[in-house]
């Protein structure tokens, strides 16, 4: 039985490299010299891997790549040091046996076949995200093979997840692995920096190392997006999957150095797991709290979001799709509109179709119609499965009537939807969208949906909806 004997957070700036710094790496001295004590304590552990996390591989929204290259390789020339040159053999066994268990978890990752890879540019060499840290393992021990793992766009809570399916393909392994988590923290701690300043970079800071000291990895998933994005951190993913892998584990922390010599910050710092934590694990208190919500959140749905739910469950189970109930309120029952269906799962998008004009005797018979089709027909997405449906959150659109206006001008994306036509083809964004805060972006997005060039004629409606949620 494997197991992770120690875990490791590292920054990966290629200056503090000397063949790329020359002579400048000496302004991170304390980072250099906390390097070279981890790659010594790593070299001491010797273990048969080393797992490492980046935020600087082929990175995507929803999906976590492995490297499944049999030899992995890089160097850093493109910061000049073209004969710093690493190269390791992957551990392909238990990088398929992650990939296996995290797909099992419901979250997608594995590797990518070449010709996907070369069609959209995706590098197989090592980022530089691992080539930094292990620059200065490799002087003191080589020995080992490498999983390549790059960090996603995946909700906090499934990139702990993640992390856990890591440690448990480690303990089904038959080897010890070493956890290494490459990230910097903020990059706007300066305005000389390459990003400049802003408030949130130092605060960022300040919080993440505070809460690695402790350990407190619940703290580090607390982070509010907006806030994430105004101090340009860089590996907090990184540190997620980490501190999943740990998860239940009684840990002991050391920050050995924090610094940010160039307008970002730079941590490392070592976690010892001794034995198991007492109590409940945050896996399972995240996975409690969540059932709580969405429990709380069906006792006070209201007729039109339980109808979509209702419907959707029974379509899923069963293969029935339901009739219209007979105690419904007035206007589901007597009035036609067109309706949007949308599900969401841990917070993100897993399906959303509906009908810009009424198609069904009510609004009932439309919910019901565009639930099915919103959990089993958007083009975007595969079907959902049975053992999501406890997952799924739902909202309905009752749409108002459309209207014609004649300028981008009579827009307010808080309160109505648009819809654009030219010709046959038509796009609809509805209102109030996370991350669409101008009517350009609103009119952009429903343009690009209905295949509408922006410099074609086209014209504009706007709706206004009731949402239920």
């Amino acid at each position: 039985m494997g197991t992770i004997k120690k875990a490791f957070i590292s920054p990966h700036p290629p200056i503090v490299v000397p063949e790329v710094g020359r002579g400048e790496e000496a302004k991170a001295g304390a980072t250099v010299s906390a390097l070279v004590r981890a790659a010594e304590e790593i070299g001491r552990l010797k273990p048969s891997t080393i797992i490492v996390t980046t935020p600087h591989g082929p990175v995507f929204k929803d999906f976590i790549h492995i490297n499944i290259k049999e030899t992995l390789a890089g160097d850093l020339r493109r910061f000049g040091a073209a004969g710093v040159k690493l190269k390791y053999e992957n551990d392909l066994q238990l990088a398929s046996d992650i990939a296996r268990l995290s797909n099992d978890q419901g979250i997608p990752c594995g590797g990518l076949d070449k010709p996907i890879m070369a069609k959209y540019g995706i590098s197989e060499e090592l980022d530089h995200g691992v080539m930094v840290p292990l620059y200065y393992i490799n002087k003191v021990y080589n020995d080992f093979k490498l999983v390549h793992i790059s960090v996603a766009g995946l909700p906090f809570k499934e990139l702990y997840r993640f992390g856990s399916c890591i440690a448990k393909a480690v303990e089904q392994s038959e080897g010890d692995a070493v956890f290494l988590a490459s990230g910097d923290l903020s990059h706007k701690l300066a305005p000389d920096g390459p990003y400049g300043f802003n408030d949130c970079g130092p605060e960022f800071d300040g919080r993440l190392v505070e809460y690695l000291r402790v350990p407190d990895p619940e703290g580090l998933m607390g982070f509010d997006d907006g806030f994430l994005e105004e101090a340009g951190e860089c590996g907090l993913r990184s540190f997620i999957m980490m501190f999943g892998a740990l998860d239940g584990l009684r840990l002991v922390s050391e920050v050995y150095s924090y610094e940010g010599p160039f307008g970002v910050g730079y941590a490392v710092a070592e976690f010892t797991p001794e034995g198991k934590a007492d109590g409940e694990t945050l896996l399972d208190k995240l996975d409690r709290q969540d059932i709580e919500k969405l429990s709380e959140m069906r006792n006070n749905e209201d007729p039109y979001t339980a109808l979509a739910r209702r419907t959707l469950e029974m379509y899923v189970t069963s293969g029935i799709v339901i009739d219209v109930p007979d105690v419904l309120p007035a206007e589901m029952e007597n009035r036609r509109a067109g309706v949007f269906v949308s599900i969401k799962k841990h917070g993100r998008l897993r399906g959303c179709i509906g009908t810009i004009v009424p198609t069904r005797e009510n609004i009932a018979a439309e919910i019901i119609s565009n639930a099915i089709n919103a959990g089993t027909s958007d083009p975007r997405f595969d079907p959902v499965q049975e053992d999501e449906l406890d997952s799924l959150v739902y909202s309905v659109d009752v749409l108002g009537e459309a209207e014609p206006i004649s300028s981008i001008d009579e827009l307010d994306v808080k309160r109505y939807g648009v819809i654009v036509r030219a010709g046959r083809r038509s796009g609809l964004l509805l209102p109030d969208l996370e991350g669409v805060d101008t009517p350009l972006e609103q009119v952009t997005i429903a343009l690009q949906k209905a295949g509408i060039m922006p410099d074609e004629k086209y014209l504009l409606e706007r709706f206004e909806v009731i949402r239920h949620k």
